[in-house]
């Protein structure tokens, strides 16, 4: 006897690409099991069973940073205080951190993908679930998106929750509607200028000098300081730094929650159409988001 459950969970995290940098992802997840009836013919309690799956797949993956660590230009160092310094030595475009460790997951593979993630998952879940669930399958999957879309990182130091994480994201897509009607090229256009990117709050930019990063991001940042933007605040899990390259950072003058996101696009949209009345659908990863108008 096999049970499944749909869109379980949405991981919604950012991992580490020695191609694309930092990229923002959404992944839902559906789950299969098997396993012997109780005596209610039942599956065991199949719903304590499924909380307590999908709060191991948050617990781990969910709004972090997902490391690949045997990628040869990933560095990770661990420090004594629940910090940990991670490095992406990527020639003229390094991604440097330094982090609460509960910020980051480590996944014992060359690349982040589906796949890694999957077999990262299931080796957690091995040691964590009742003995009599068998044969545990895991598929995680992009939302199908018929438009247009865009991967975005970002942290959000006045929450209390893990959105504090200075790097974590989204998969997303956009409706841009003009006078009533979509617009698709502005709305390509916008998935193209926010195409893996990082959206940076002005009020926590520091600069370079301020962080206090790995022995091998002082190195690199000292050969390209001009080209890198760094950032730094204080959250409730604790102290946050990031150095990233300018050319992957868009800067925004708000907090990027999603309702100010919206207001962002709205605002930069009005710009290019003038006096036609302006709708944003912006999607905070899968099924929600907010609506602005300008």
């Amino acid at each position: 006897m096999k049970l499944f459950v749909r869109d379980l969970t949405v991981i919604d995290s950012s991992y580490l690409c020695e191609r694309r940098g930092m990229v923002g992802e959404s992944w839902l997840v559906d789950i299969e099991m098997s396993g012997e009836l109780n005596e209610m013919s039942m599956l065991l309690d199949f719903g304590r069973v499924k909380k307590l799956i999908k709060s191991i797949i948050d617990e781990e993956v969910d709004h972090k940073l997902l490391v690949p660590t045997e990628c040869p230009l990933v560095h990770v160092h661990a420090l004594d205080n629940d910090e940990s310094t991670v490095d992406l030595l990527r020639p003229g475009r390094a991604i440097h951190l330094r982090c609460p460790t509960q910020g980051f997951a480590f996944i014992p593979a060359p690349q982040v993908d589906k796949e890694s993630v999957t077999r990262y998952l299931l080796g957690v879940l091995a040691k964590r679930l009742p003995g009599n669930i068998k044969d545990l399958s895991l598929t995680l999957r992009q939302e199908r998106i018929e438009g247009a879309f865009y991967h975005y990182s970002h942290g959000l130091k006045k929450h209390d929750g893990n959105c504090q994480r200075i790097a974590h994201g989204h998969r997303s897509p956009v409706e841009i509607l003009v006078d009533g009607e979509r617009d698709e090229e502005l709305e390509f256009n916008w998935a193209e200028r926010w195409a893996d990117i990082y959206l940076g709050t002005e009020e926590d930019r520091v600069a370079l000098g301020e962080l206090a990063l790995s022995e091998r991001a002082e190195a690199s940042l000292k050969e390209g300081d001009a080209h890198y933007i760094g950032f730094k605040y204080v959250a409730p899990q604790g102290l946050f730094q990031l150095a990233m390259p300018a050319v992957e950072v868009e800067m925004i003058d708000t907090d990027t929650t999603i309702e100010l996101l919206a207001h962002y696009i709205a605002r930069e949209v009005k710009k290019q159409v003038g006096d036609k009345f302006v709708k944003i659908v912006a999607y905070e990863g899968v099924g929600k988001g907010a609506i602005a108008y300008a």
